[in-house]
């Protein structure tokens, strides 16, 4: 397995790429596929789990030189299917999706969030897999003919994608600490959560280590692709990032962004500062823990922005060179889908604040950008608060490749942020993860992967702007300050 060349498969929410590392620790991109997005409803987001499937067929089948494979996964976002057709029965319900907002409001109301958080380490809110794939039960056509029959599945993208490329129907236990179902110290399924959210256990994948066995993949010529690796994307950036010890920290701006600081081999239960406990990745026996903090509005937001017109390109943020809007009283609190941590307020919706007469068009873009990096700014502190790191931040992502992005990003934290060049961390992480995961006697040297530029920050008055920005964001809640969770 050392010497194996391995595809590295990033299925992300937007597209689906794939990467190749060799033996000899090149990195390499193999290709990459869109895939629609769909917002039926008001809060809905949906993709075409077919679609996504022959996406990653056609990367396979065009990796011809791949001995090995791992795939990254958009972690909360699930399906339900024929076990025995492999047919998805309904669109998969992405991780952005908020339809199950209603249920999560009576669960909250009836005190389950208290078995929520004990067990799982999880607070209630639409964004983990749990109610979302008990929706799926619910009005999914076919689902309880199926259930009755004993063919009914229901798991995260990863599960799905697994079973109807190798036959394997299994999880890894990074992404089921996404769920709510899981009990994070004993990795299992748990009987009372699954009763609490009403998820049939009998219809969930089994969870294995994150590296180990998934199955092969069948190829023209006979050819088996065996599966070696299987993460949360947001984890196998953190591996990518070169993230093995306690304090170690990175953030990812995609869609959403999503810091992750690794806490060791024990669960730090969440606290007052709103972050959460979540599986890094798990070898055998041993798991390794983080805490996470997300924004659910990141990437997405520019989107947004030049979807209506305000942004012509993306190149246009770089234009501005004036002080920061910020310093003018002008803010944009990034919460199209709600905010993530530390506030966990899915009802919370973007605004900017101190609009005036001189705001400009670019102004209003400006706002968003640095919403954004307030927002990461925000996750940096509570993660530094709860794991002691001071060092530099690691950041990777589209947003990364503004230059005036990251430098706002580094006068926000008052901090250095050394930014990934030239490389998919995710794809680059669960590939070197795959690797390391089978080859522990004779290492290869260590991959290229990315190289590495270091943004400083600038004399300023962040933590004035901070304090202004959260006001913002209370005036935006309409109360104040993060949750109190015990």
């Amino acid at each position: 397995m050392g010497m194996d060349t391995i595809l590295a498969i990033d299925q992300g929410t937007s597209a689906t790429k794939a990467y190749l590392l060799t033996p000899e620790g090149g990195f390499h991109p193999a290709g990459v596929r869109q895939h629609r997005q769909s917002h039926p409803h008001p809060g809905w987001v949906e993709h075409d789990g077919e679609e996504i499937l022959g996406h990653i067929r056609d990367l396979v089948g065009a990796a011809e030189e791949a001995s090995a494979m791992a795939l990254a996964n958009q972690g909360e976002t699930v399906l339900a299917w024929d076990g025995r057709t492999k047919r998805p029965l309904a669109p998969a319900i992405v991780w952005q999706d908020g339809r199950t907002a209603p249920e999560i409001a009576r669960l909250r109301a009836a005190g389950a969030e208290a078995l929520t958080i004990e067990r799982a380490g999880l607070p209630l809110d639409p964004y983990f897999s749990a109610a979302k794939l008990a929706w799926l039960l619910q009005n999914a056509p076919e689902a309880g003919e199926l259930r009755r029959a004993g063919r009914l599945r229901l798991g995260t993208s990863d599960a799905f994608l697994l079973d109807a490329l190798t036959g394997v129907f299994a999880t890894d236990a990074s992404t089921a600490s996404r769920t709510s179902l899981m009990d994070l110290d004993l990795l299992t399924w748990d009987d009372e959560l699954c009763a609490v959210f009403g998820v049939p256990m009998e219809c969930l994948p089994t969870i294995r280590p994150s590296a180990g066995d998934f199955g092969a993949l069948r190829r023209r010529g006979g050819r088996d692709l065996p599966v070696r690796a299987s993460l949360v994307d947001q984890q196998a950036a953190l591996y990518g990032h070169g993230g093995r010890a306690a304090g170690d920290l990175k953030i990812t701006f995609g869609t959403g962004a999503f810091a992750l600081g690794l806490t060791g081999a024990r669960p730090r239960r969440q606290t007052a500062s709103g972050l959460i406990p979540t599986v890094a990745w798990r070898r055998g026996g041993a798991a390794v823990y983080a805490l996470d903090g997300g924004i659910f509005t990141a990437g997405a937001a520019v989107e947004w922005l030049l979807r209506v017109g305000l942004l012509e390109e993306y190149g246009a943020l770089e234009q501005y060179r004036g002080a920061p809007v910020a310093e003018r009283g002008l803010f944009f609190v990034p919460a199209q889908a709600g905010l993530g941590a530390p506030y966990w307020d899915r009802s919370a919706r973007g605004a900017w604040l101190g609009l005036d007469l001189a705001t400009s068009r670019l102004d209003l873009c400006r706002a968003v950008v640095e919403g954004i990096g307030f927002r990461a700014a925000e996750l940096v502190g509570a993660l530094g608060a709860a794991i002691g790191e001071e060092g530099r931040v690691s950041v990777d992502g589209g947003l990364t490749r503004s230059a005036s992005f990251v430098q706002f990003l580094a006068d926000a934290l008052a901090r250095p942020v050394a930014v990934a060049q030239s490389t998919d961390m995710t794809a680059f992480g669960v590939a070197w993860f795959c690797r390391d995961g089978a080859d522990k006697a004779a290492r290869v040297r260590e991959p290229a992967g990315a190289n590495w530029r270091l943004v400083l920050p600038r004399d300023g008055s962040a933590p004035e702007l901070r304090e202004a920005f959260a006001a913002a964001v209370a005036k935006v809640r309409g109360r104040g300050g993060p949750v109190e969770e015990g």
